[in-house]
């Protein structure tokens, strides 16, 4: 697409901004926090302070192994910074999921797919139900990975089943950190029309998704303001790593502006700051540009090129052939790099962001 094109459907965009905030209808308050008839011991530390669990719903930029094992997320390199192997995550080390949790003071939440297996001391911390890959509707990958209502329903199963109690859940926060997917996969064919109307589809039913979150019993959600789309290397490659799209930043700012008016409404409803947003694209942003968060710096020398490649086009990170020959490259130091492969930063991209939300992260203790 032109430059001249692109700018055309950045004035279209904007100029729907307000035409479809009026569109977005959260509804209304209509149902009641679940109530258990059961009495139960209180678990939680009478003398710690903030939350005592994080449940997490979301995507690849949350999820900390629930992808199948033949993911790209379990092979080689990924998890060389830490915890030194693959852990199914997405990245080089940590990830968003991780850096949440450090900042309440709790460990990660176990993954979904090892609660099974896993003793019942392991979920004290909560839960991780984000699967990359996952949308807040069903993507290419629906068959194996579950969208948002699916990993809310995994979450009111265990509740209904007693696993956690109305105490427990007063004592927790959640992260929902999903739809870049949607985008990717969902509305990369839509006319300029559709992607409007699909952008406030999206933006609704994340609305509805968390004041179902909430109206379950946890304390307070954060819901991130999507990453700058146009930002990441996938796109930013047809420059040469040199800028971004600008298509694709506007179609998330759109996404952005709207669901901030979704949270403004929904914490008018509740009387509170239960709902907060965690601003992605402007922490994503801030990295970039080597802003500064209070006194830290950040210097990635090149924020927009990734660490590990795939070798060729029909490759990427992670990728190996049918004798289990490498088909990637990796840079020399992840910590330099921002991004660790064509969608995902690195653990340091990942503390750089995480510094810049710091303010907002303090919302949820």
């Amino acid at each position: 697409m032109g430059s001249r094109r692109k700018y055309i459907l950045l004035f279209h965009i904007i100029f729907f901004w307000v035409l479809l905030a009026a569109r977005i209808q959260v509804v209304q308050s209509s149902s009641h926090h679940h109530h258990h008839h059961r009495h139960h011991r209180h678990r939680r530390n009478h003398h710690r302070l903030g939350p005592s669990k994080l449940f997490v719903f979301g995507d690849s930029y949350a999820d900390t192994g629930n992808n199948p094992k033949f993911a790209e997320s379990w092979n080689q390199p990924y998890g060389i910074s830490f915890p030194g192997e693959p852990s199914g995550r997405w990245s080089d080390g940590r990830v968003l999921t991780d850096f949440v949790a450090s900042s309440i003071g709790i460990k990660t939440p176990i993954a979904y797919r090892w609660t099974k297996i896993a003793p019942n001391k392991s979920l004290t911390h909560g839960i991780n139900f984000a699967c990359g890959g996952s949308g807040v509707f069903d993507t290419m990958f629906a068959w194996l990975t579950p969208n948002m209502t699916t990993q809310i329903n995994f979450f009111q199963q265990l509740i209904n089943s007693g696993v956690y109690t109305k105490t427990d859940l007063n004592s927790s926060v959640a992260l929902v950190s999903v739809a870049g997917n949607d985008y990717a996969y969902s509305a990369r064919n839509d006319t300029q029309q559709e992607l409007l109307a699909f952008i406030a589809k999206v933006v609704n039913q994340t609305a509805l998704n968390i004041k179902r979150i909430h109206g379950m019993g946890v304390k307070k959600v954060a819901v991130i303001a999507i990453e700058p789309l146009g930002c990441l290397p996938r796109f930013a490659v047809l420059s040469s790593y040199k800028k971004c799209n600008i298509t694709g930043n506007a179609a998330a700012n759109l996404h952005n502006h709207l669901l901030k008016l979704a949270v403004r409404k929904l914490n008018k409803e509740t009387k509170s700051p239960t709902f907060i947003v965690l601003d992605l694209y402007r922490a994503f942003m801030s990295v970039f540009k080597k802003r500064n968060s209070g006194n830290l710096k950040f210097s990635f020398h090149n924020p927009l090129k990734p660490c590990c490649v795939g070798i060729g086009t029909s490759n990427s990170c992670g990728s190996i052939d049918q004798s289990g020959a490498k088909k990637y490259k990796v840079c020399k130091n992840p910590k330099a790099a921002f991004f660790w492969d064509e969608v995902h930063p690195t653990q340091a991209g990942w503390q750089a962001v995480s510094l810049v939300l710091k303010s907002s992260l303090n919302q949820l203790l």
